[in-house]
């Protein structure tokens, strides 16, 4: 029943499938609610759909961001790692020098052995793990940037923003980040993409994210995919070791650390499946749809599709080569 109930949830997406250049779908039975046919990333799909995007200029460059290598500055009182972080009573880390209450979110391993490397973006100053996966180089959290330039209106969903916190709740943006339309993700004031229709971009396009990185398309998502092992078990490398329903974790043996974020509907604003789903934008457009990356709490499948621009969705950037 659970699971009916579930699907019924996900349904609600208005969905369409990837072309085949985009596929890491699993079958009708593996993505509850979604009419798809099973296939699935493998390392030889993803090194021919390598993007030769990655040679192309960013369409836009509104920000700017510095890379750090390590866990945490060892300048003044900062932490030299995680283990000598300061464990505050309401359980997040006390790093002094940056806002790092998101440290009890990733993969406790990586901190400890100073696997993950910093961005800081100098936007908010909000400082970012990143980790190595194959060649690429991915924000190990959510952004978490608000956008917040353009007024959102969708039936009865009307906001002054078009990026949001999980249940309005400011915690859960330091928990999961910000959850954004496709037109927030791609940056509408700089690229013009909007809702309900499309804008044909190509080349990389840094969208919100921080000079030097950029929304990673679904060619750069296969990448990921194939490098952490394909099949039909990519989710399960790619989740948290903690925080999914019904202990739904993953072994996050690459240090991503997916948490189950949830999303934001676009009929009336409500937040749907914090706890135990997550789905990531693409820059990939699919007619009025884009491609999103989804992760759930009881398969391992990695599953990619076309769904509504006027959803709230997570983001991760990824490095520019």
């Amino acid at each position: 029943m659970k699971k009916f109930l579930i699907a019924m949830g996900v349904a609600a997406f208005t969905f369409v499938g990837c072309d085949d250049s985009s596929s890491a779908s699993a079958g009708p039975n593996d993505e509850p609610g979604v009419e798809s046919s099973s296939s699935s990333v493998t390392q030889s799909d993803a090194k021919q759909s390598s993007s030769s995007e990655k040679s192309s200029s960013s369409v836009n460059d509104t920000s700017s961001s510095s890379v750090k290598s390590g866990v945490s500055s060892s300048s003044g009182d900062t932490p030299k790692s995680y283990a000598e972080a300061k464990v505050m009573p309401s359980g997040t880390y006390d790093c002094m020098k940056y806002k790092c209450a998101s440290m009890e979110y990733l993969n406790h391993e990586f901190l400890e052995a100073g696997r993950y490397g910093e961005i800081l973006d100098e936007r908010d100053n909000q400082v970012y793990k990143t980790v190595q996966i194959g060649d690429q180089i991915w924000m190990a959290e959510n952004l978490n940037f608000a956008y917040i330039g353009v007024p959102y209106t969708y039936y009865d969903d009307t906001s002054d923003s078009t990026s949001w916190c999980y249940d309005n709740d400011p915690a859960n943006c330091t928990k999961y980040g910000r959850l954004y339309t496709w037109a927030a993700a791609m940056d509408s004031v700089k690229t013009g993409c909007g809702f309900d229709k499309t804008c044909g971009l190509s080349g990389i396009v840094q969208g919100i994210c921080p000079t030097g990185w950029h929304l990673p398309d679904s060619t750069e998502w296969e990448t990921l995919i194939a490098a952490v092992g394909g099949g039909l078990s990519p989710g399960e490398a790619l989740k948290l070791q903690s925080g999914w329903l019904d202990d739904g974790n993953g072994t996050d043996a690459f240090g991503f650390s997916a948490l189950p974020a949830g999303y934001r509907d676009i009929l009336d604003g409500a937040f749907n499946r914090g706890g135990d789903f997550t789905v990531f934008w693409t820059a990939t457009e699919v007619e009025y749809y884009a491609c999103s990356v989804t992760l759930n709490y009881f398969n391992g499948i990695a599953f990619m599709g076309g769904f509504n621009k006027g959803l709230g969705h997570s983001v991760r950037c990824v490095k520019n080569e």
